[in-house]
Order: C-alpha cells, then structure tokens, then sequence
C-alpha cells in the first residue's frame, strides 16, 4: 500500500514565490504551503468547474459585460454554497490527515482564504471563459 501523505505531496507543484516567514500567522503559512500549491495543482479541473457551472446556469455569463462577468464570479464563488461547497471539497480532498488536522482547528478562515484565491484565479483567468474559448479547451 503507497503512503497517501508521500503521494499527496509529491504531486503538488513547488511555487518558488510562495512567502514564508517567521512571523507570519498559522493560517497565511498554511495558505502559502498547502492551499496554494492545491489550487495550482487543481487550476485546470477548477477551470473546467466554473465552465461547466456556466453552462448549467444557461449560459448567461457570456452575455455580460465585463464588469457583469465579474460580479457573476464573486456570486458563484462567495454566495453559490452548492457551487461553493463543491470547490471546497477538491481543495480539501488533497488535504494530508495532519494538513486537515491544521486545517480544522480554524476552517472559517481557512475556507474563506480558499475561495478568495479560486476567485482571484478564475478572474486572472477570464479569458479562458470567452465562449470562443471555452469550446477550444
């Protein structure tokens, strides 16, 4: 049987500008040495999520103005708890047993630093959204 901790670990990208530092509280050093490299690791199927998120809801987002499209992902992303819910589970689902240990002690906070950085993903990312493009991917 494989080690799931090795294995988990292993699999996740190394993000050389991710900051650590001495004084930096619990929750922004597990944001910076497990959240982030999840996200990154899961930026393609989170991709994938938000389009297919687009699709079951009519296809409306491509018909927004920009500034439109951006409110539409603040929504799915921060108000959504089906949609919400769902991320939360990819992200947390390549969780080690002891980064969930950690991550439980404070998931309030831990689960609102999650969505800001898949929110903040999906918009430096829109482009991949333009209906064009979302059937090219």
């Amino acid at each position: 049987m494989t080690n799931r901790t090795a294995d988990l670990l292993n699999l996740r990208p190394e993000l050389s500008n991710a900051l650590l530092f001495e004084n930096m509280s619990s929750d922004e050093r597990f944001q910076n040495t497990t959240i982030r490299p999840i996200i990154k690791l899961q930026h393609d199927l989170l991709i994938e999520v938000f389009k297919n998120y687009v699709v079951k809801h009519k296809n409306v987002f491509y018909d927004l103005s920009l500034q439109k499209q951006l409110d539409y992902i603040e929504n799915a992303v921060h108000k959504d708890m089906k949609f919400r819910n769902s991320v939360k589970g990819m992200i947390i689902g390549q969780f080690t047993v002891e980064e969930y240990a950690s991550y439980i002690q404070n998931s309030s906070s831990l689960n609102k630093r999650i969505m800001n950085i898949v929110k903040e993903r999906f918009i430096s990312h829109i482009q991949v959204f333009e209906p064009t493009m979302a059937k090219a991917i």
